[in-house]
Order: structure tokens, then sequence, then C-alpha cells
């Protein structure tokens, strides 16, 4: 009898390598023709960074000032660029979070307005520098959390304010400081219905896909997919529930 089992076994898993084999061939997602749709490079922008960085989101009180301590979240951050991105027209910072989809704040800089940055905070770059200099920062909290800082202080007007600041063990140090403010609300509704359509075109692309598979597995070994359906998981409660808009609720309970 246990030859029997291992014989079983050798041909489950020689199943399981033609399947993985053969399904290689439809796990090469294409997302880019979801993406074009992007209102963020409508108007010919390109995105150079796009990662979740860890944020400190502080709210600035006109009265007190900001919180000294802020909550952490993962704010997605994307950089976009005009034109070549050695010598840009253009650059523009985008905020959003998976918490909360109403949150959504850009810093927008060209070349005269990264100058006045450049004498207040008396920056030794130019502003073809800028867009890599503001990837390092953000790889630098993302790497060393401890040592590096990214404070975003929100305003009850829209305005904003993100600050690194590295932690130097005996002082910490502000690095560099941009200024954003909050997208209209126009802007907004464009940004969650993409995000909504752009969810839901990948969610159907890999069911698609899963399907293509449990026909691969099916003519392969029928068994290996019934024993593959009785132990999937319960389907989870659909991702329908987000947080409310940050910038009232946040503000109004503090």
């Amino acid at each position: 009898r246990q030859s029997v089992l291992e014989n079983e076994h050798r041909e489950i898993t020689d199943d399981m390598s033609n399947v993985s084999v053969s399904a290689d061939n439809l796990n090469a997602f294409d997302f880019s023709a979801i993406e074009e749709a992007d209102p963020s490079i409508a108007d010919g922008h390109r995105v150079v960074y796009d990662r979740e960085c860890p944020f400190e989101l502080r709210v600035q009180d006109s009265v007190t000032g900001p919180h000294e301590v802020g909550t952490l979240e993962a704010i997605r951050v994307k950089i976009l660029v005009l034109g070549d991105e050695s010598n840009p027209g253009h650059l523009r910072l985008e905020l959003t979070s998976e918490n909360d989809l109403f949150f959504h704040y850009t810093h927008s800089v060209d070349e005269s307005t990264f100058r006045l940055m450049q004498e207040q905070q008396k920056l030794m770059i130019d502003f073809p520098d800028y867009s890599n200099v503001m990837i390092r920062m953000l790889n630098n909290c993302i790497r060393e959390p401890n040592s590096f800082l990214a404070v975003f202080v929100m305003q009850k007007d829209g305005q904003a304010r993100l600050d690194f600041i590295q932690n130097m063990q005996y002082k910490f140090v502000e690095l560099l400081s941009a200024s954003f403010v909050a997208s209209p609300d126009s802007i907004v509704r464009q940004i969650i219905t993409f995000r909504y359509n752009s969810l839901k075109a990948r969610l159907a692309m890999m069911q698609g896909r899963l399907q293509d598979i449990n026909a691969l597995v099916k003519i392969k070994n029928p068994s290996l997919l019934l024993q593959l359906q009785k132990s999937a998981p319960l389907s989870q409660k659909p991702p329908g529930s987000v947080s409310t808009d940050r910038r009232s609720s946040s503000v109004s309970a503090r």
C-alpha cells in the first residue's frame, strides 16, 4: 500500500509541475491599458516613482499648533514629471491612502517655484535634481524608518506640509519641506472613479485567469481540482467599506 501511495504522490507532484509550467503562460498580467486611463497622466506627465511610504500624519490646529504625536500610516506617493526626467518642465507629487479614498494631496513645482524653495530652505540642489532627491528621501524613510521620518501636517483649510526629518540620536534635523494642497472634489472624484474601475478591471482579469488555470488543472488532474476546491478558503466579505473623509472627520474629532 505504501508503494501505491508513493506512486500517487509522485503522479500528483508531476501533474502539479506540468500545471505550474503551463500556468506560467497565464500569469503574465498586462495592466498597461488600465494604467493609461490614470487621470494623473492625462496632461502628459509620466510616473517616475510609485511606492507606499510610512508617514506620520498630524493635524494642524490654528490655536494650539500641530499635534506632537500623529498616526503612522502607509501613504502611496506618486512622483510625476513633465518632459525629460533629466530636465523636467514640471514636477508633481500625489499622495493617496488605501484607508481613505478621499485623501488626495498634491505638491506641484516648476523651476521658478523651486527657486523660492531653494532660497527659503538653503537647498544646494537644482530643479533637475529635485525628483531624485525626493526619491532618495522617500526610500530612506522606507528602508530606515527609525532614522528618517516623513511627517505630514494637515490644516483645516486644505493646506499641508511634508517634512523630511533625520534622527541624529542627539537631535532631529529637518532636511527638506514641501507644501501640499488638498485636491478639489472634482479631482478626487476622478481619482476615486479611476481607482475603482482599475481595481474592478484587475479583479476581472485575475478571475478570468483563475478560470483558465482551473480548466487546465481539470484536464491534467481532475481529482486534484476537486481537492483544491474543497480546501479553498471561504470567500471573504467583499471590500466595500472605506473610511470617511479624513480631512473632515479627523479634524472634527480632534
